[in-house]
């Protein structure tokens, strides 16, 4: 299917799109990006996302993104492409041409939206922890950055033994995020997500649970996954999933009666508004 593609200010077939090669996201991933849900047509949460892009340029020190032009463009491509029951809107910001090197140029930002329609996940996800620990310190900690070559590797390692999401734990050996998701644990009815200083990302879903299901943010050590009487995973296109397996380990219940809850909770609030 010919879907419509919004390029620095021009709706376009996907077949005509294009980016210079020059362009610093291409070259050595100088860029940020959003994922946005949309339902029947509509995109959900989309001035959150909107302002972590703003606020992801910011730490990088890219130039400002001009959302109004970006949400024109949002609302241009979802007007030509059909009403899909779930769909997946990319925004794509990156530094713009520069030189064949870690210098940016001065031509100013390339911004990109396209939109597809989005698979629903399975009912419950098995998940795999990988190796390599997320750098909690880094200057890319929290951002989301197109630079992603690491969430793709985890994700290749975590498929390859049989699971859907692969889990990262930091540096200091607590539990951090997914390649694009973030970690919820039960223990003993409390319901627990790590801290932004873990080095994980402010996920949208992730505000929003907290917000309407409760639950605190507690740094915990990455072995809480494997002890946990349940957990989920939250993301733009998942919502909340339940984690029914953490490498070999089998959880006690999923959805536990919290999973249970939260699920429930955030499709009746996520239902009743669509930019909250």
């Amino acid at each position: 299917m010919n879907l419509p593609v919004w390029v620095n200010g021009r709706l376009m077939p996907s077949e005509q799109a294009a980016v210079s090669v020059f362009d610093h996201g291409l070259l050595v991933g100088d860029g940020v990006f959003e994922t946005v849900k949309c339902v029947g047509g509509a995109p959900f949460a989309l001035t959150r996302h909107l302002d972590r892009l703003r606020s992801s340029a910011r730490s990088l020190n890219m130039p400002e993104p001009d959302v109004e032009a970006i949400t024109a463009g949002v609302r241009a491509c979802l007007a030509e492409a059909p009403a899909w029951p779930l769909g997946r809107i990319r925004i794509t910001y990156t530094s713009g041409p520069g030189p064949l090197g870690s210098d940016r140029g001065d031509g100013g930002g390339t911004a990109v939206v396209i939109v597809a329609e989005q698979p629903s996940f399975p009912a419950t996800a098995d998940v795999t922890v990988v190796p390599w620990p997320r750098n909690e310190r880094g200057a890319l900690a929290g951002v989301k950055s197109v630079s992603y070559g690491e969430n793709a590797m985890a994700l290749f390692y975590a498929k390859a033994r049989g699971g859907g999401e692969a889990i990262f734990g930091n540096l200091a050996g607590s539990l951090c995020e997914g390649t694009g998701s973030n970690v919820f644990v039960v223990h003993g009815g409390r319901l627990v997500t790590p801290t932004l200083a873990s080095g994980c990302l402010a996920g949208v879903t992730r505000a929003l649970t907290l917000e309407w299901c409760g639950g605190s943010e507690e740094d915990v050590p990455l072995s809480a996954l494997y002890e946990a009487d349940e957990a989920f995973l939250t993301s733009t296109t998942r919502d909340i999933q339940p984690i029914r397996m953490v490498d070999q380990t089998v959880l006690p219940a999923a959805p536990g009666p919290v999973t249970a809850k939260a699920m429930r909770i955030f499709a009746e609030r996520s239902a009743a508004d669509l930019d909250p």
